[in-house]
């Protein structure tokens, strides 16, 4: 439970920004597209920071690492709500993003090293709730926090709620270090973390007058970093990412193509929200009580998941939902002004069921033909990719949004529509990589059986 708290609190704080948005936008005087700064820059530092995560766990020790994780991601909550101007939310969010990128995967190896194996499948049902709970509730409580009390409240309320789960890290978590941990790959990670940097930047310039030679180096420097990160890790046993992982076709296929997909779908949670304030008029707490809905198609569909893996295999089941998600995220394209909110809602449904059951494959196709030795290395670097995937859903959308309004400091209706169609066809993208997987791949996992004819 006391995992869970933190867990709750960093889900609940990703998905919670993006109904007040456009009210934090108008207290800086910033247009609410450029918003998206506040959230792809905790992503981006969850990214960075992710390979840190295990080896200061491993050096330090667990409940003080995570307690520490803790620490820094309340007091950066504190920092976001006082933050005087747009770029002192910017770093606060930066800070934060730190603490989170140590709290979940430390969370998660303290729930693996505390219980047996008989008892982990029911410690983990307390782990996954918040994944399930905190995406749902995020958008209405950040409407409702945001109109009645103000933006500022949706960080400040992570105040009490992290001393307490200090509090219950200290009584209850046991200490746990290992007695001559690696040594941590200081040069690795200082390469990656320049590499996602400079792509992320890229991104921003791209919709910005003027700036396309500049985003052109950007993402040339990005990928000539990451090719000198290739090379630096030949023979090292510990690397901060672990690359060669990628030679493993289910793992490769789930963090290239499954990240192609999840930049498609994660962008509908920044694009929905800021189209039916925007373009629509909603208050925050419409637009909230509408956008919390595709969280819950998660919860529906997860019980279905292993019956449909069954029938139609890892590659079959990604692929075909694949196709379903793209006519989801297009489906956004036909909502108008005269649309009724129970349209919207019974789309946002299917549209949360077909994320909800890729995302759930996709983090369970990551690991079907990883060892035991490459656990806790493919867990570290899928994570960096789900949260840059994440972080550049956000950044592509918003790049968009400014690149199709030509300059203006409205974003119409039309506009949003033209993007949703572009971040279908990028969610189709995905689907020759999924097709490389054969149904049989990871049929252990799945219980796929091929027909006899």
């Amino acid at each position: 439970m006391t995992v869970a708290v933190a867990f709750m609190m960093e889900q609940i704080d990703t998905t919670v920004i993006t109904t007040a948005l456009p009210t934090m936008a108008a207290s800086f005087g910033r247009s609410a597209v450029s918003l998206n700064l506040a959230i792809t820059a905790y992503l981006i530092s969850l990214a960075v920071f992710i390979p840190v995560s295990g080896w200061v766990a491993d050096r330090f020790g667990m409940r003080r690492t995570f307690i520490t994780a803790l620490g820094i991601f309340t007091f950066g909550s504190l920092c976001c709500g006082a933050a005087p101007d747009f770029w002192s939310l910017i770093a606060m969010r930066v800070l934060q993003g730190m603490g989170g990128a140590m709290m979940t995967p430390v969370g998660r190896l303290i729930l693996l090293r505390s219980f047996p194996k008989r008892e982990l499948v029911r410690a983990m049902t307390y782990f996954t709730m918040p994944l399930i709970m905190g995406p749902m509730f995020g958008p209405i409580l950040g409407g409702v926090i945001t109109h009645y009390f103000g933006w500022r409240w949706i960080f400040l309320v992570n105040l009490p709620v992290g001393m307490i789960g200090m509090a219950a890290a200290w009584r209850f978590v046991r200490e746990q270090r290992l007695t001559a941990p690696p040594r941590f790959d200081t040069p690795g990670f200082l390469m990656t973390g320049a590499a996602f940097v400079l792509l992320q930047i890229a991104i921003q310039c791209l919709g910005e007058r003027g700036a396309l030679p500049l985003a052109g180096l950007l993402l040339l420097g990005a990928v000539i970093i990451f090719a000198l990160y290739a090379r630096y890790i030949r023979g090292r046993s510990h690397p901060a990412l672990d690359l060669r992982l990628l030679r493993i076709p289910s793992f490769r296929v789930g963090v290239l193509s499954g990240g192609v997909s999840r930049i498609g779908m994660n962008s509908v949670s920044f694009l929905l929200p800021l189209m039916l304030q925007l373009g629509f008029g909603y208050s925050p707490i419409h637009s909230g009580l509408i956008t919390f809905i595709g969280s819950f198609g998660t919860v529906l569909i997860r019980p279905l998941v292993s019956r449909m893996l069954r029938l139609l295999g890892f590659g079959g089941l990604l692929s075909l939902n694949a196709v379903y998600c793209a006519l989801g995220v297009a489906g956004f394209s036909l909502i108008g002004m005269g649309t009724p909110d129970w349209m919207i809602l019974g789309w946002g449904l299917l549209f949360g069921v077909g994320r909800g059951l890729q995302f759930t494959t996709l983090n369970t196709v990551n690991f079907v033909e990883t060892s035991p030795e490459q656990l806790s290395r493919s867990t570290a670097f899928s994570g960096v990719a789900q949260q840059l995937t994440m972080g550049l859903g956000v950044a592509i959308a918003a790049t968009l949004l400014k690149a199709f309004s030509h300059g203006s400091a409205s974003v119409s209706v039309e506009t949003f529509h033209h993007v949703f169609l572009v971040m279908a066809v990028l969610t189709l993208l995905s689907i020759p990589g999924f097709l490389m997987l054969s149904p049989e791949t990871g049929a252990a996992v799945s219980g796929y059986r091929r027909a006899k004819t």
